[in-house]
């Protein structure tokens, strides 16, 4: 087994916790933190919008059972990438598209999946996903921990833009 880790921010951490729990190969999902200033930062805290932290997903994934490519195509496919600080009802810069970057060769594919992304004119408006390198990831308190699980009438908006390896220029 290869685990790895990916970071991913695409809005509220709920629904894009269950989405990559379902994902073959990724073995664990933590709802967090990531990308602001503030230490030891509470869902109070980053709500203000003043942290500079975004609500995050951390995944640890077998990589020689799903490929971090394959991440990003879930990624991509389960949000809109072209909403600066906004997913659905969600409005601020806690819930910015954003993905945190592990090492060079993850940051190069996520560079490469969002220049493709934005050439193919799939949306009609340019990518707005941030690129940074992974710092300090702070865990969401327990209650957010498997969130929609614990709670069946709990709602968090997600997309289906059903995007492939391909698309991002991956294969």
């Amino acid at each position: 087994m290869s685990a790895k880790t990916a970071t991913f921010g695409a809005g509220c951490f709920w629904g894009v916790e269950a989405r990559f729990r379902e994902q073959s190969g990724v073995q664990e999902v933590t709802s967090g933190y990531m990308g602001g200033t503030l230490d030891q930062p509470g869902y109070r805290d980053v709500c203000t919008g003043e942290t500079g932290h975004a609500e995050v997903v951390q995944l640890t994934f077998d990589a020689d059972r799903v490929s971090y490519a394959q991440l990003l195509a879930v990624f991509f496919s389960l949000h809109d990438p072209t909403t600066l600080n906004r997913q659905g009802p969600d409005i601020g810069t806690q819930y910015r598209s954003v993905i945190f970057t592990h090492d060079e060769e993850q940051a190069s594919q996520a560079r490469t999946a969002i220049d493709r992304l934005n050439e193919s004119g799939r949306f009609s408006s340019p990518v707005v996903t941030g690129l940074e390198p992974a710092r300090h990831f702070w865990s969401a308190e327990e209650y957010h921990q498997r969130y929609l699980e614990k709670n069946r009438g709990g709602v968090c908006h997600l997309g289906d833009n059903n995007i492939s390896i391909s698309d991002l220029g991956l294969e």
